[in-house]
Formats: structure tokens, C-alpha cells, sequence
């Protein structure tokens, strides 16, 4: 039997629920496939500032580093709204990356055909929505020097700066590649080369890759044309790559267009332990109320279970019986329409198991 060591974080809000229903579906469908698993639980963002007074510990890092695999939860909150800007929530994610050197976020957008008619777009539109966003994670302007406002009156002003240096380029658009080359072997890359110069060697960097890659089509978008492309046609991407900021804004894009921001995972990976987490916030104003959607969380368990244990057949009989589940009408009340069985996180999580 083989043993595998997963540091659960449930974090803020929904958190504790979401990884709980998470848990309980992969404890089965561990238990069917004959896999051992050690479960290391940590605290991380607000949880951590209450108990420690700083988002994240040395411990929860080292954790990090030696165990297999890491599931988090969500978050923040109102509750730390007002925290020196040097221990809010949100620097556990930013330190987790840095310290795990997760420089690449992969998030899959997917649109089942039981939920078509979730979606703001025209159900010709989204029928055959299958792609994958290849973001940089660890450089950009969420990296940059800054300066916090400073001056008085009209002059008052603040600063953030945008660096790429070309490992950080060439290694996201080989991991793009590689993606593309298991999918429908074509990638876009977006920047914004007419107006920043950061987006210039971007590009060119992309344009070198694509020239050692000619087994994959590459194509180059603007941002601003991307994020109009994702509403027109969003079904022509396979892989998109780009940058920290603008794969942020476009991923969260990609999120509605799938009708519910709750059944996204995402998977953030690099040279250290991977993490997986649902796309969503930490939503308190319904925690503790059994009413979170635990699928995206369910789904990046999916995630883990073949990026990170070398689990694939695992990983596809939790996708296949999340399908089923929705299939079968099961909706937590962000997905719920009438006529439908309407369930709560638990509820939802013990029809997946069902299923399995």
C-alpha cells in the first residue's frame, strides 16, 4: 500500500467546511484505490493571525515543504480588514508561494453540460468550453517594489512596478507548452507588448518557444482583446498563458463565463510542494451555515490526486462521480434552480461519495 503525507489548511470562512466535505470524499476514494494517507493539519491567513498573531508560521511552511501535497481551504475576511498591511490574511498565500516556489497556477475552465444554462453566455457559445489558463505566479507587479501613497492634495500619489526577468518567462511558457502538448497542442500568449515594456520581452520569449516548439500553434493576444475573445469565443483557447495581473483579472473571467465560481480548482505548482485550492473566497457571511459549494474544492482534490500523487485513476473516478452528482440534478444554492434537489455542503459531499 502506498502512503502518501497531505497538509490540510482549511483557513478562513468556508474553509473549514469546504475541506472537511474535500476530505471525506478523498478518504474513500483512498480507501477504494488502496492508498494510505497522512493528513497534517495546519492553520494559515486569518486562523493563523488569531492563534499566532502572523498569517504564516515557520512550522505550517516546513509542513509544506516535506509533505506530498497541500489542500487549502480560502482565506480572509472582514475580520482582518484592519490588520497592519504586513500580517493581512492574504500574505499566507503570497509567503506559501514564495517559500514553496510555486511560480505557475494552472486553472482548468470547464463548462459540464448539465450546468450549460448557468452560464451568462449563450449556450452555443460554451458547449464546447475546455480550456486550461497558465498563469505566473510568483513575479509582476504583485512582486514589484512598491510605494504606499505618500504626498498631500492632488499630488498625492503611489507606485507599483512590473519586472520579468526571462527565467521567469521561459520556465511559465515551457510549463504552458507541455500543458498544451497533453491537450489540443495550442497555446495563446497574452500581454500587453504595445504599451508595457515588460510585455515586449514577454512576447519575445513566447515567440522563441513557439519557434522550439512547432508541434504547438501559438498565437499572441493583447489583454484587452483576450478578455473580449473569453465573451465572443471562448471555446477557440485550449491553453492561455500569461502574466501575475492579467492572469488573475482573466482567470476570475474565465470563472463566470463557467456559470458558478464555486465549482472551479485551481493548482499552483513549482519547484516545491503543489497546492490546490477551489478558485473562491472565504465567503464568512455564510460560513458555519452548511450552504458552501465544496466542489471546486473537491475538484482540486482531483487536481492533487493526479499532478502530485500519481494518482490518475483516482483523480478521474472523483471527476466522474462529480459529474454524475450534478448530472443526477444535486445543487448547492449557488447552483440551485428549481425543480432541482437542493443540498448542503455535506449533503453535496455525501452524494459525491455515493457515487464513487
Amino acid at each position: 500500500m502506498s502512503e502518501k503525507n497531505i497538509v490540510l489548511i482549511p483557513g478562513d470562512g468556508i474553509g473549514t467546511e469546504i475541506i472537511a466535505a474535500a476530505k471525506a470524499v478523498c478518504d474513500v476514494a483512498f480507501e477504494k484505490a488502496g492508498v494510505k494517507v497522512n493528513w497534517i493539519d495546519k492553520k494559515a491567513g486569518g486562523a493563523s493571525i488569531d492563534a499566532y498573531g502572523v498569517p504564516l508560521t515557520e512550522d505550517t511552511i516546513e509542513a509544506c515543504k516535506a509533505a506530498d501535497a497541500v489542500l487549502l481551504g480560502a482565506v480572509g475576511g472582514p475580520k482582518w480588514d484592519n490588520v497592519d498591511p504586513s500580517i493581512r490574511p492574504e500574505k499566507a498565500i503570497l509567503g506559501l508561494r514564495k517559500e514553496l516556489g510555486l511560480f505557475c497556477n494552472l486553472r482548468p475552465v470547464k463548462i459540464y453540460p448539465s450546468l450549460q444554462e448557468y452560464s451568462p453566455l449563450k449556450k452555443e457559445l460554451v458547449q464546447d468550453v475546455d480550456f486550461v489558463i497558465v498563469r505566473e505566479l510568483t513575479g509582476g507587479i504583485y512582486f514589484g517594489e512598491r510605494e504606499e501613497a505618500q504626498g498631500e492634495g492632488a499630488n498625492e500619489f503611489a507606485w507599483d512596478k512590473e519586472t520579468y526577468s526571462r527565467y521567469e518567462v521561459e520556465r511559465i511558457m515551457d510549463i504552458a507548452m507541455e500543458t498544451a502538448r497533453k491537450r489540443n497542442k495550442k497555446v495563446v500568449s497574452v500581454d500587453k507588448a504595445n504599451v508595457l515594456a515588460s510585455s515586449r520581452l514577454w512576447r519575445k520569449i513566447a515567440q522563441e518557444k513557439a519557434a522550439a516548439n512547432p508541434d504547438i500553434t501559438t498565437d499572441y493576444f493583447y489583454v484587452d482583446n483576450t478578455a473580449m475573445q473569453l465573451v465572443v469565443n471562448p471555446a477557440q483557447f485550449d491553453v492561455i498563458v500569461t502574466t501575475n495581473l492579467f492572469g488573475d483579472i482573466l482567470s476570475d473571467e474565465g470563472a463566470v463565463i463557467s456559470g458558478s465560481i464555486g465549482l472551479l480548482p485551481s493548482a499552483s505548482m513549482g519547484t516545491g510542494t503543489a497546492l490546490y485550492e477551489p478558485i473562491h473566497g472565504s465567503a464568512p457571511d455564510i460560513m458555519g451555515q452548511n450552504l458552501a459549494n465544496p466542489l471546486g474544492t473537491i475538484l482540486s482534490a482531483a487536481m492533487m490526486c493526479r499532478h502530485s500523487l500519481d494518482l490518475p485513476q483516482v483523480a478521474d473516478a472523483i471527476e466522474k462521480a462529480v459529474e454524475q452528482v450534478l448530472v443526477d440534478g444535486y445543487r448547492t444554492g449557488d447552483i440551485y434552480r428549481e425543480g432541482l434537489k437542493r443540498v448542503g455542503t455535506t449533503e453535496m459531499a455525501q452524494a459525491v461519495i455515493e457515487r464513487l
